[in-house]
């Protein structure tokens, strides 16, 4: 029965790290923009001592990773092998960086919606690329609130956070792209709860 559970999952996440790793690459890190949560976190370190997004996010994520193991061991196998695929698609889409020659508010509004999709489509089936999704998982079960709208929530602070350091025009469209995967994460999620 797991077998066969994580098979369904596997075309899911493959699908849903490849639009992060376009949404990341093509779009954000041409301009230095930055998305929430571990991605965020790990696309500054990128910026400022050219480090691998996606190895950045793995050793990242560990601390919460040790956290949902205590807690929710299913979300922590539902979400490995995402934070492990996910990784990987966008350290290997890096080579798109230089391709796409688009202005900033598109690249923000086009970069949040594919990380939007990719990141409420595994949502929507119950695994993601762990880091704060794990802990939005966490919260929106014990709370009324829309995952989408927590992740929104967590990334907005982050970005906030880090606004010192994006000055204020990446941290602009760093803000319109974070919207835009509020808003898409939502809107592929819906109204389901995770059980």
């Amino acid at each position: 029965m797991k077998v066969a559970f994580i098979i369904q999952k596997i075309p899911v996440v493959f699908i849903g790290s490849l639009l992060l790793g376009i949404g990341i690459n093509g779009f954000l890190v041409p301009y230095h923009l930055i998305d929430g949560g571990i991605i965020g976190i790990a696309l500054i370190l990128h910026y400022f001592f050219d480090l691998q997004v996606g190895l950045t996010m793995v050793l990242l994520s560990i601390p919460l990773f040790l956290y949902t193991w205590l807690r929710e061991r299913s979300y922590f196998y539902h979400s490995l092998y995402g934070l492990f695929i996910a990784a990987f698609f966008i350290d290997w889409l890096a080579p798109i960086q230089h391709q796409l020659h688009l202005p900033i508010l598109a690249s923000a509004v086009l970069g949040g919606t594919f990380i939007g999709l990719g990141t409420g489509l595994m949502l929507r089936y119950q695994t993601s690329t762990g880091g704060t999704d794990l802990l939005a998982k966490l919260v929106s079960n014990s709370s009324s609130l829309n995952i989408g709208i927590v992740i929104f929530l967590i990334d907005g602070l982050i970005v906030t956070a880090g606004f010192s350091v994006l000055g204020i025009r990446t941290f602009l469209f760093s803000c319109i792209a974070i919207i835009t995967v509020g808003i898409m994460s939502s809107l592929i999620i819906g109204p389901t709860k995770y059980k």
